[in-house]
């Protein structure tokens, strides 16, 4: 278990993929934000 291991975290990291051990993280959108843009008042 280590570095050379598919499975494990360190693993992942080593090899430079992702899986269930070490998932993606996702950029979230605020819903303030959505709203803010679409209020945009043009003159």
């Amino acid at each position: 278990m280590g570095r050379g291991d598919k499975k494990t975290k360190r693993g992942k990291i080593s090899r430079g993929t992702f899986g269930v051990r070490r998932p993606k993280i996702k950029k979230r959108v605020r819903p303030e934000t959505k709203i803010e843009i679409n209020k945009k008042i043009k003159p």
